[in-house]
């Protein structure tokens, strides 16, 4: 994991994530569409999850605590 922050905010990346699985859960996309939003899908979520774990590891760092998963990611 990079220790820059992603280039968009979570609130952002979550929302549009959000957005996306529902697109693809109401369907009546061509399959092209479909895979377009899958790989936009997971792009987004790995971000959140960049963004969840630099705040697990502030946390620890701040309670003096090992950062637990932070390492695990990838």
């Amino acid at each position: 994991m990079s220790d820059e922050a992603p280039a968009i905010p979570y609130e952002q990346a979550r929302d549009e994530l959000i957005s996306v699985v529902q697109r693809l859960e109401t369907g009546g996309t061509s399959l092209e569409e479909s895979l377009a939003l899958w790989e936009r899908g997971e792009e987004l979520a790995a971000i959140c999850q960049q963004w969840l774990d630099g705040a697990r590891t502030r946390l620890a760092a701040a309670s003096g605590q090992p950062a637990e998963g932070a390492a695990d990611a990838g």
